[in-house]
C-alpha cells in the first residue's frame, strides 16, 4: 500500500481560550480517514485496458463514520462504512468481491497493524448498481496514544505574555514534536490495490 495522504481525518478536539493561550482537549481515539487515491476501484474488462470502453466495475467507499471507546486499557475504534458500485452491462445476476484494508497507522508514517478484509457486491439481473456496508475495528494501547508527562507539562505549562518563550511554539522541539507524533494513531480504511490500481487511480 501506497498514497497514504489522508483524505479525511475527525478525532475528538476542542479547544478554549484561556490565561496563557489556547488549550486544545487531544484524544487519544485514532483520526479515522481514506487515503488519497484508495477509496475508489475500477475494473477492466478486458484486463490491462484502461480505456474508458473497457471500464467493467467502478466502486467507491464512502459514508466512513467511527466510533471510539477508550474506557479501557485498549482504545478500541469501529468503523462502518458503505461500498457503492456501478457496472457496464445491466446482464444476468453477478457478485463481485473487492479487497479492502483495515490499517493502524502510527506518527503518519508507520503501519503499526493491517488486516486485509473483502467486501461482496451483489448485483440483481437487469441493474447496473449495487451497494454493501461492513464495519472493521482496531485496538490501540492507552499507553502508546498517551503523551510522558514531561511533554504533557510542557505542552499545557501557561506561557504569558512577555515570557522569553511566550511566542515559542512548543511543537518546534523536535522531542515535543517526536513525541506528539509516537503518540499519535490514525485508523484507514480503503480498498487493497494493485500498483495498476494505484496508478490508474492517481492519473485520470
Amino acid at each position: 500500500m501506497t498514497a497514504l495522504a489522508l483524505l479525511t481525518a475527525a478525532c475528538a478536539r476542542e479547544g478554549r481560550i484561556d490565561d496563557g493561550g489556547i488549550y486544545v482537549i487531544r484524544s487519544t481515539c485514532p483520526q479515522p480517514g481514506i487515503p488519497a487515491g484508495t477509496g475508489d476501484i475500477t475494473l477492466f474488462d478486458p484486463p490491462g485496458s484502461t480505456t474508458a470502453a473497457a471500464i467493467d466495475v467502478e466502486a467507491a467507499i464512502t459514508n466512513l463514520r467511527v466510533t471510539c471507546d477508550e474506557s479501557g486499557d485498549y482504545i478500541v475504534s469501529t468503523a462502518g462504512f458503505d461500498v457503492v458500485a456501478t457496472r457496464r452491462d445491466a446482464g444476468p445476476a453477478r457478485q463481485v468481491v473487492l479487497p479492502f484494508f483495515n490499517v493502524v497507522m502510527r506518527g503518519g508514517t508507520s503501519v503499526a497493524a493491517k488486516k486485509v478484509g473483502a467486501v461482496a457486491l451483489d448485483f440483481p439481473a437487469g441493474a447496473i448498481r449495487a451497494s454493501t456496508s461492513s464495519r472493521v475495528a482496531v485496538q490501540v494501547h492507552r499507553g502508546a496514544a498517551s503523551l510522558p508527562a514531561d511533554v504533557r507539562a510542557e505542552l499545557t505549562r501557561k506561557r504569558k505574555a512577555g515570557d522569553p518563550d511566550a511566542a515559542v511554539d512548543p511543537m518546534s522541539d523536535p522531542k515535543i514534536r517526536d513525541a506528539v507524533a509516537q503518540a499519535t494513531f490514525e485508523h484507514l480504511v480503503g480498498f487493497q490495490l494493485t500498483d495498476e490500481q494505484l496508478r490508474y487511480n492517481a492519473t485520470r
